[in-house]
């Protein structure tokens, strides 16, 4: 990296620094396996990241209990396997381990406590501009990055969604998202709306009952739940083996009939099914099954209550879109994430106005003017890692010819010097 510094209006208001390759933002999984990839083929680079920490989302933002959903081969890095003596679903505590260990392993060291302010293509000089602030030090401080290639791996839920409704504000208890949600030990005895019937919503409520809780869960529309395994095997591992060999539509099928045979039918319960199967649900809306890890049983018994959707708040209580009045304590809105990549990234053509790359996997990691994305993919830690592999080769081969390039032009310049002796 080259530093300069000076007082031109724009471009060297702040301090620059020339990187000597792309500039990542984001120290996730899918920033460290990006970092991983150039490294093994010796490219330099900057990696981003506005916390303290790498994987901020799975250190700040998870509830204890959290497990990885899929057998760890599934969500391990490139050339980096899981511990053997890891269990087959990693906790949060392992898999934040097992990251720490990644970035030290390939000597990955992001600028912690810099927040990327907006990054724009120069199409004068052909360079990215990343403009941050840095805030680790009491005089929080200024910095523009140069740059030829840029990647986005910020993510899909860079940030939570927080749905608005009608008198919350009058509601008077305690009101969280679930990403603040660590346990259920401080919600003891009480009444909890738990708003969304995702994985997380799922496993939030199971949590609560687990610590004599009463939660009512909230859910609005249709949702497949799965088994987590199926004779002996992780489901998705059997849905990833039979797509070998059979459409994706008979996969469906196949999933939807071991899930009626083990679960039962839950729409007594008031959980419906999707019209698409849970494969084509995820492939064409993103929607991710839930995978029932003990909700259901809680579900079945009534220490979990499913409700309909919600029409508003009043002080201590909720009217459901049923008319029906439920007297609560607290809510826990399990509500998602979403990308907060249009809040600082001044482009329009490769991503969309939610933040997602306009083309879907496994197109999507690349767009113009060396400009990519990893981790967008709605595959999990699999589909990123894939995306981070191809990201590294891309840039890595235009790095190195455009490298080749220069020393080609500087031998030549070199050689009309000596020529003028």
């Amino acid at each position: 990296m080259f530093q300069t510094s000076g007082t031109d209006d724009d471009f060297f208001a702040r301090r620059c620094i020339w990187v000597n390759g792309p500039v990542i933002v984001g120290a996730g999984p899918s920033g460290l396996a990006v970092g991983s990839g150039l490294k093994r083929q010796g490219v330099p680079f900057v990696i981003l990241e506005r916390a303290n920490c790498v994987a901020s989302l799975w250190q700040n933002r998870t509830y204890d209990r959290l497990k990885l959903h899929l057998p760890k081969q599934f969500c391990q890095l490139p050339d980096f396997p899981f511990p053997e003596d890891f269990p087959e679903y990693p906790t949060k505590y392992q898999f934040i381990n097992y990251l720490e260990s990644f970035a030290r392993h390939f000597n990955i060291n992001p600028h912690f406590n810099e927040t990327v302010q907006s990054a724009k293509y120069d199409e004068t000089f052909g360079l990215w501009r990343v403009k941050t602030v840095s805030t680790s030090s009491s005089n929080p401080s200024e910095v523009e990055y140069l740059c030829r290639w840029l990647v986005v791996a910020t993510g899909e839920n860079a940030e939570k969604f927080l749905p608005e409704f009608e008198g919350l504000q009058d509601f008077g208890g305690r009101v969280m998202h679930a990403c603040d949600y660590k346990s259920g030990e401080s919600y003891r005895g009480e009444r909890v709306l738990v708003v969304g019937c995702g994985n997380s919503g799922m496993e939030v409520s199971l949590d609560l009952c687990n610590h004599n809780a009463s939660p009512s869960m909230v859910v609005r529309s249709s949702v497949h739940v799965l088994p987590r395994e199926i004779l002996g095997r992780s489901t998705f591992e059997l849905a990833v083996t039979m797509m070998k060999w059979l459409p994706l539509w008979m996969v469906d099928k196949i999933l939807l009939l071991f899930s009626r045979l083990i679960l039962g039918n839950l729409e007594k319960y008031g959980l419906s099914r999707p019209c698409l199967g849970p494969l084509q649900l995820k492939n064409t809306r993103g929607k991710t099954p839930v995978l029932d890890i003990g909700a259901l049983e809680k579900v079945r018994s009534g220490k979990i209550k499913v409700v309909p959707g919600i029409k508003r708040f009043y002080r201590g209580k909720v009217e459901l879109v049923n008319g029906e009045i439920l007297q609560i304590d607290s809510v826990i809105l399990a509500t998602g994430y979403r990308s907060n990549v249009p809040s600082w990234l001044k482009e329009n053509e490769f991503f969309s106005e939610d933040g997602i790359p306009k083309n879907q996997f496994p197109d999507g990691w690349k767009g113009s003017a060396g400009l990519y994305a990893v981790g967008f993919t709605k595959r999990g830690l699999s589909g990123a890692s894939l995306d981070a592999i191809s990201v590294a080769s891309d840039i890595a081969r235009s790095w190195k010819e455009e490298t080749k390039q220069k020393k080609i032009t500087v031998a030549t310049r070199h050689r009309r010097c000596i020529s003028h002796f």
